[in-house]
C-alpha cells in the first residue's frame, strides 16, 4: 500500500470506538502519525495497539469533549508538539436517549449540545490555524441524516447535528481560497454504540460495521482530495 500520508499528522476525535477506531489503522497504513482523542485511556490504548500492528504510531490524548477548556488547549499543545495539523477527523457524538420533543430535559439537552455542537466549534476554533499551516490540510466532520430530515423522537439530536452542519459549511466557505479542504461525512447506519442506543433491539448484523464505509471516508483525508464544502455520503 502506498503511503500518501507519510510524515503527516492526523487527529481523530472520537478515536476509541466506532468509526474513529476503524479509521485509525487504515490511516496508519497510509503513513499518518495519529493523534487519538477520546475520554477513556484504556480504550485509546486498545486502538493504539491496532495502529502499531498496522505499522503506525500514535499520540494518545484522553480528553472529555465536555471539558471546554481542555478542548481549547488542544491547538496550542499540538502546535508545540508538531507545528501544524495535516488532517482532522471528528467522529465523536452523544445520543444517550430518544425522547419526545416536549419531554426533553433542558439540562440533558445542554450536555448533548456541549458534545455534539459546541465541542466541534471549539475544535474548529483551536485547530483552524494549525490546519492552515499545512500544505494540504484536510478536515472531515461526521454528521447524520436526521440533521436534514428530523423525525419523531430525534428532535434534540437533529438540532445539534443541524447546527453542526451549518457551522462546518460556513467554515468551508470561509477557507475556500486556502489549501484547506473541509467536508461533512454521513456514514449512514453502522454497527456502533450510538446505533445500539437508538435501536437497542436491532440484530447486530442488520447494519454494516464501520469498516464498510472507510473507502468513502479515507480519500477525504488524503492530500490529493479536491472535494470541498460537500456533504459526502457513504
Amino acid at each position: 500500500m502506498s503511503a500518501p500520508l507519510a510524515g503527516r499528522v492526523v487527529l481523530i476525535v472520537g478515536a476509541s470506538r466506532g468509526l474513529g477506531a476503524a479509521a485509525a489503522p487504515e490511516l496508519a497504513r497510509r503513513g499518518a502519525h495519529l493523534v487519538l482523542l477520546a475520554r477513556t485511556q484504556g480504550a485509546l490504548e486498545e486502538v493504539d495497539d491496532r495502529v502499531r500492528a498496522a505499522g503506525g504510531e500514535a499520540t494518545l490524548v484522553p480528553l472529555d469533549l465536555a471539558d471546554g477548556d481542555g478542548v481549547d488547549r488542544l491547538g496550542p499543545s499540538l502546535y508545540a508538539r508538531f507545528g501544524r495539523l495535516d488532517g482532522l477527523l471528528v467522529t465523536a457524538a452523544r445520543l444517550d436517549q430518544l425522547t419526545p420533543t416536549a419531554h426533553g430535559d433542558p439540562a440533558w439537552f445542554e450536555q448533548l449540545w456541549r458534545v455534539n455542537t459546541l465541542a466541534p466549534l471549539r475544535l474548529i476554533r483551536t485547530l483552524d490555524p494549525l490546519l492552515r499551516r499545512a500544505d494540504a490540510g484536510r478536515a472531515v466532520v461526521c454528521t447524520c441524516a436526521v440533521a436534514r430530515t428530523p423525525r419523531a423522537y430525534w428532535g434534540h439530536v437533529a438540532a445539534t447535528k443541524a447546527a453542526l452542519e451549518a457551522l462546518v459549511r460556513a467554515w468551508a466557505a470561509e477557507v475556500r481560497r486556502t489549501p484547506l479542504r473541509v467536508n461533512l461525512f454521513d456514514p449512514g447506519p453502522m454497527r456502533t454504540r450510538f446505533r445500539r442506543a437508538a435501536y437497542p433491539g436491532e440484530p447486530a448484523d442488520a447494519v454494516p460495521p464501520p469498516e464498510a464505509v472507510l473507502p468513502a471516508l479515507i480519500p477525504l483525508l488524503l492530500p490529493d482530495c479536491r472535494r470541498h464544502g460537500e456533504l459526502v455520503c457513504a
